[in-house]
Order: C-alpha cells, then sequence, then structure tokens
C-alpha cells in the first residue's frame, strides 16, 4: 500500500514537473515569435521635395527630304553630256544633261521642208482659185447674155468649188505641217534636260548619280535625283497608348550620332490618321529646319516630344513606390518615433527615376529601400539620419579660417 502510494505520488511530481517545463518553453517561443513579428529594420529614406517634372516620350526614326525627284529623259538617246556630280548645287530650270541630237535636228529640218511645201501648194490653190473664180464670172455673164449655155455655166461653176476646195485642204495641210515642225521642234528640246519643280527655294541639291556619259538611255531611265534639303522631315512610329498624346504643332527635341551633344528642334506637322494593323502603330511627321544643312536623309534621330509638365509637383523617388493589399503608396517615415506609415497615393507623371504624387500632398521622409520589409507601423533606422546627426558641425564665428582654428584647439 506505501509503496503504491509513493509511486502515485512520484508520477505527480513528474507530472508537475513536466508541466512547468512545457510552460516555461511555450512562453520562450512565444518571446521569440514576439521578437521576430516586430523587429527593426533599417531603411533608407528620401524627403518629398517640389519640383519641376515632365512627361517625355522618346521616339526613334529616319530623316527624310522635304522634296525628292528624279531627273529622267523623256525620249532615248545616248548621254552625250552630264554637266552635274553628286553634292552640286542646281538652279530651277538648270541644264544638267545633254543627248546625241542628230536624228532630231534631222527631224526638225525635214518637218520644215515639209512645211515649206505645203505653204507652196497654197500658193497654187490660190491661183488656181483666182483662175477659176474669174472663169465662173465670165461665163455668167455670157450666160447672162444668153451666149453660154446652162451646162457651161454649170461645169464653170463646179470648177470653180472644186479649186476653192482644194485651197481649204492645202490650208489644213500647212497647219497639219506646222503641227509636226512643233513636235519636232519639242522632241529636239527634250535632248537638253533640265531641272524643273515649282515650290520651295531656288537652289536644290544633286543626291545620286545613276550614269556615265556615253551610256544608251531609253525613256524615263533615271540620270540623277534633286533633293531640297533646306527642311527635312523626320519620320517616326508612335503606338496606339502615346497616339492620344501627340497632336500637330507640338515641339520635338532630336539628337543624332552624328553629331553628339547637339540638339534640333522641329514640329509635328502631320499624324497619321490610321495605324497600321500588322504593327499598331500610326506615322507621325515632324519638320525640321535645315538651313545650315548639317541634317542629312536617312540620318537616325532620337526625338523627345512633351506630352505634359508640371513646374510645381510633389515628387517623390519611383523606387519608394510599393503596393500592399493591391493598393499602391509610400511609406512615410516618422524620424522622431522611428515608426512608418503607410499611405496610399494617386500618381500624375512618371518621368524616369520621379514620380508625381496628385493626392494625397505629402510632406516629409518616404521609405526607399527596405520597404520590402515592412508593414504599416513597423519599427525602422534610419543609419543616414544617425549619421548626419552625429558629424560634427563647425561654428562659423565670423573669424578667418586659420583663426578659427587656432580657437578650437586653443584650451580654455
Amino acid at each position: 500500500m506505501k509503496k503504491a502510494f509513493g509511486i502515485f505520488v512520484l508520477l505527480g511530481l513528474v507530472g508537475l514537473l513536466g508541466w512547468q517545463l512545457y510552460q516555461r518553453v511555450s512562453t520562450a517561443q512565444k518571446g521569440i515569435h514576439r521578437q521576430r513579428r516586430s523587429p527593426m529594420v533599417a531603411v533608407e529614406a528620401a524627403r518629398v521635395k517640389k519640383a519641376a517634372i515632365r512627361d517625355v516620350a522618346l521616339f526613334t526614326g529616319s530623316l527624310r527630304p522635304r522634296s525628292y525627284f528624279v531627273v529622267a529623259p523623256k525620249i532615248s538617246g545616248r548621254l552625250e553630256k552630264l554637266l552635274v556630280n553628286i553634292g552640286d548645287s542646281v538652279k530651277r530650270g538648270q541644264l544638267i544633261a545633254m543627248l546625241d541630237d542628230d536624228e532630231y535636228t534631222q527631224q526638225v529640218e525635214q518637218a520644215r521642208a515639209e512645211l515649206a511645201v505645203a505653204e507652196a501648194n497654197v500658193e497654187e490653190r490660190r491661183s488656181a482659185l483666182e483662175v477659176a473664180k474669174r472663169e465662173f464670172e465670165r461665163t455668167k455673164a455670157l450666160r447672162h447674155k444668153k451666149i453660154a449655155s446652162e451646162s457651161e455655166l454649170d461645169a464653170a461653176q463646179a470648177h470653180y468649188q472644186a479649186q476653192e476646195a482644194k485651197l481649204k485642204v492645202a490650208l489644213a495641210q500647212v497647219v497639219q505641217k506646222e503641227a509636226a515642225l512643233k513636235t519636232a521642234q519639242v522632241r529636239l528640246s527634250y535632248t537638253k534636260i533640265r531641272t524643273s519643280w515649282k515650290d520651295g527655294d531656288e537652289y536644290r541639291i544633286v543626291g545620286e548619280r545613276f550614269v556615265d556619259e556615253g551610256a544608251m538611255l531609253t525613256a524615263n531611265a533615271p540620270i540623277v535625283s534633286i533633293l531640297d534639303i533646306s527642311a527635312l522631315t523626320a519620320v517616326i512610329h508612335i503606338i496606339e497608348r502615346d497616339y492620344a498624346h501627340v497632336k500637330t504643332g507640338q515641339v520635338t527635341v532630336m539628337t543624332t550620332d552624328a553629331f553628339p551633344g547637339k540638339t534640333f528642334t522641329g514640329k509635328v506637322a502631320r499624324v497619321a490618321p490610321l495605324l497600321k494593323e500588322t504593327s499598331r502603330q500610326a506615322r507621325v511627321e515632324i519638320e525640321v529646319p535645315n538651313r545650315e544643312q548639317l541634317l542629312k536623309p536617312g540620318m537616325f534621330i532620337r526625338a523627345q516630344i512633351e506630352f505634359a509638365r508640371n513646374d510645381n509637383a510633389i515628387v517623390i523617388p519611383v523606387t519608394a513606390l510599393v503596393k500592399r493589399d493591391g493598393q499602391q503608396g509610400v511609406f512615410m517615415a516618422d524620424a522622431q518615433n522611428m515608426k512608418v506609415r503607410f499611405v496610399p497615393v494617386s500618381l500624375g507623371i512618371v518621368n524616369g527615376d520621379m514620380a508625381e504624387v496628385v493626392k494625397p500632398s505629402l510632406s516629409g521622409l518616404v521609405v526607399t529601400l527596405g520597404h520590402h520589409l515592412l508593414e504599416d507601423g513597423s519599427t525602422i533606422t534610419l543609419p543616414d539620419l544617425k549619421r548626419e546627426n552625429s558629424s560634427p558641425r563647425r561654428v562659423d564665428d565670423g573669424a578667418p579660417e586659420g583663426r578659427r582654428r587656432r580657437r578650437i584647439g586653443a584650451k580654455p
């Protein structure tokens, strides 16, 4: 009996000891979890400030001449002379090439001779008409006196009318031969190839040369190309997202690798009213003045178009933006209590590494590094702020630097 009672007492003591041990271990684990739930997080912070911010989009494209056309002959022939070369300046109406004109000169001479024959034929027909007219008048007078018969009068009248018709034919042949002469002269003028344009400047530049002297050319075979580069057209393509922001008249700043560090200014001249289905992009043309003719067609350019601007915006670093529970916001740092507060924000312009905060109006410090470890109300430490506070400050007492140093090093 005593032995059984002793066993029960021993078991009770073991149980009590195990329970106390369990309580201690549980308490220690709760403390560890409590410490893990609320650690002190070292973060970096930046001040909210007011500054100008712009919404600028960057596009790439190529330069094209304002005007481009190819000079070609209207007739076939051998190129006898080419009077211009690549890069030469040409004037409106200037002679730039000549074809072999022997054949066309001969055609003009032949047409002139045929015209002379037709004119001589007219004179002959006029003389014959005068004779027929006199004969008809005489026969009509004789008939009036009952000397000539009715048949003789009819014959004289018919002969007169026939000569009159032949004169008309001869006159028509003269007109025909004159037209043939003009045609031959025009074709002869085609052997002298000149530049021709209506609008724009008086002078332009030869861009390319396609043939050499002595080449046999067909009609419309290219000889040289003529460019107007006093102003260029920059062609870029924009996607759907930017289409509504691009308007005619917007100022565009461009750069090119040919002139590092130099910028060129232009204006949006035309925006295509459609987007290509294959690329979902629209064509935009920008007029670029080029009076110095530094820019050349075919150059690759980068164009910046400003969509919006705010000169007094509340801006924060983009690195301060975080998402919590589906909301975008920032962690505001309380430097006195070393706590953070999550504040949802509405953004405006985002440009590079800065973002505009539209709502709410912020001021103070925002966490820019380490916020992935934070929750609303987390405890933080700001090493950068501590270093600023602990750094020695120099007091300017108005004395020269050398004297001020002696005062700092002197004993009281």
